[in-house]
C-alpha cells in the first residue's frame, strides 16, 4: 500500500471523527491534537487540500502575511552582464590583498553564507555579524542585517570598501579593473562603449546576485503538488510553524521572511557581544536591537544562525524561541533609566512546544 493511499485511509478515519456540519478548519484540527500526542495521518489530510483550504493560520492582530509558496524564477537579465557579476563576485582581485572575493564570505556551498559565526577578513580581521544568505534577494527592500543598505546595488559596494572585510578602496579598484584588459573587454561587452565606473561594477554585482534562487526541495514539490513529497512528522512541522509555534508571524509568503526588522532580546546589551542592530542606521531609540528578518529558504544550510552567528545548531534557535527568548530586565538602576535599554518585540512569547513537536519543526526547516 503507498503512503499516499495510507494517508487518505488515515485521513478518512480521522475524518469520522472530524466530521460535523458547519465544523471549522481550527475545530478539525483541534481533533488531531492528542492527550498522547499528534494523530499525524489528521494532520497530512488537512494538507493535502489545496493551500486556500489549510487551517487557519495563528497570526498576531495587523500582520499583513501571505501563505507559505514557490519562490518564483528570476527576472530574465542581460546574460553579459550577469557572467560579468559572477566573475566579479568570484575574483579576490577586488580586495587589497588579492585573497578575499565575495565569494569568500558568500559560498554556494554553504547556502551562500561562510559557515563561520562572522565574516573574516582583510588580514584575518573578524566583523562582529554573520555571513546572510544571498538566496533569493531579488525583491528584498534593505540589505544587510541592520537594513544600511536601500538596494542590492548599494550592498555590493560595501563590503569591498570596508576595511575589516575587502578593504579595497573603491577608486583605486576602478583604476585596477580598468588596467585589466579582461574586464575592459567584460565590461564593453555587457554595457557598451564607456569607463568602468563604479556605477557599472556595482549594476554587474547585484544583477548576478539577483539571479540567485534556493534549490528546488520537497517542500517544493509538495507545494506542486506531490502528497508524498513531505512525511507526517514534517507536515507536522508545517502545521506548527504556521500555527502553534507562531513562526508565520515573521516568516511568511515565498521567501519567508516579512523584510521587517525585530528585537528578539539578543542585543547583549552592555556585555560581550553588544549590538544595537538598526539603531545605528537610524537612531531612533525605538531600533535598538532590531535586525532584519532573514528568509528561511534553505535555511538548514546556512548556519551558524543569528546576526551574531552564536548559534550553531537549528535546535538551539528553535528552544530559545520555545521559552520566549531572553527575559532579563535591567540589571541595575543606570541601565533602568538608560533609554535605549532594549524592548523585545511582542511578537515573542514562550511557545509550550512538547518534544514532538519540537523535532517536527526542526524537520521541517530541513526541507526549506
Amino acid at each position: 500500500m503507498s503512503t499516499k493511499t495510507k494517508r487518505r485511509i488515515g485521513g478518512l478515519l480521522a475524518g469520522t471523527m472530524l466530521a460535523c456540519i458547519g465544523c471549522s478548519a481550527e475545530v478539525a484540527m483541534a481533533a488531531c491534537e492528542k492527550d498522547q500526542g499528534w494523530d499525524l495521518d489528521c494532520v497530512a489530510s488537512a494538507y493535502a487540500k489545496p493551500r486556500n483550504q489549510w487551517p487557519k493560520p495563528d497570526v498576531d492582530t495587523g500582520i499583513a502575511w501571505k501563505e507559505l509558496g514557490l519562490v518564483p524564477p528570476p527576472k530574465e537579465g542581460n546574460q553579459r552582464v550577469v557572467a560579468l557579476g559572477e566573475k566579479l563576485f568570484n575574483d579576490p582581485r577586488l580586495s587589497q590583498s588579492n585573497e578575499i572575493s565575495c565569494a569568500s564570505c558568500h559560498q554556494p556551498s554553504k547556502g551562500y553564507s561562510n559557515g563561520a559565526a562572522v565574516a573574516v577578513g582583510h588580514q584575518g580581521a573578524k566583523g562582529n555579524r554573520n555571513s546572510p544568505t544571498l538566496w533569493n534577494l531579488d525583491s528584498a527592500e534593505k540589505l544587510f542585517w541592520d537594513g544600511r543598505a536601500d538596494s542590492l546595488e548599494e550592498q555590493a559596494l560595501g563590503p569591498v570598501a570596508n576595511p575589516v572585510e575587502m578593504a579595497m578602496p573603491l577608486a583605486e579598484l576602478m583604476v585596477k579593473l580598468q588596467g585589466l584588459n579582461e574586464y575592459k573587454e567584460a565590461f564593453a561587452r555587457a554595457f557598451g562603449p564607456g569607463k568602468i565606473s563604479l556605477t557599472r561594477f556595482s549594476k554587474a554585482l547585484a544583477t548576478y546576485e539577483r539571479t540567485l534562487r534556493s534549490p528546488e526541495t520537497r517542500f517544493d514539490q509538495f507545494l506542486k503538488g506531490d502528497e508524498n513529497a513531505l512525511s507526517t512528522q514534517e507536515l507536522l512541522g508545517l502545521h506548527l510553524f504556521r500555527t502553534k509555534a507562531r513562526c508565520l508571524n515573521c516568516h511568511y509568503g515565498e521567501r519567508m521572511t516579512d523584510n521587517e526588522f525585530h528585537n528578539l532580546g539578543l542585543t547583549y546589551f552592555d556585555r560581550k557581544y553588544e549590538d544595537l542592530g538598526r539603531y545605528g542606521v537610524t537612531g531612533k531609540k525605538e531600533d535598538v536591537g532590531r535586525f532584519k528578518t532573514p528568509g528561511l529558504r534553505g535555511v538548514s544550510g546556512s548556519g551558524p544562525w543569528m546576526h551574531n552567528g552564536l548559534f550553531p545548531q537549528l535546535s538551539g534557535i528553535l528552544n530559545m524561541y520555545n521559552a520566549g527568548m531572553p527575559t532579563s530586565g535591567p540589571v541595575d538602576e543606570a541601565q533602568a533609566l538608560n533609554p535605549l535599554f532594549p524592548v523585545r518585540s511582542p511578537l515573542i512569547k514562550p511557545l509550550k512546544l512538547n518534544r514532538e513537536e519540537l523535532d517536527a519543526l526542526l524537520a521541517f526547516l530541513n526541507v526549506l
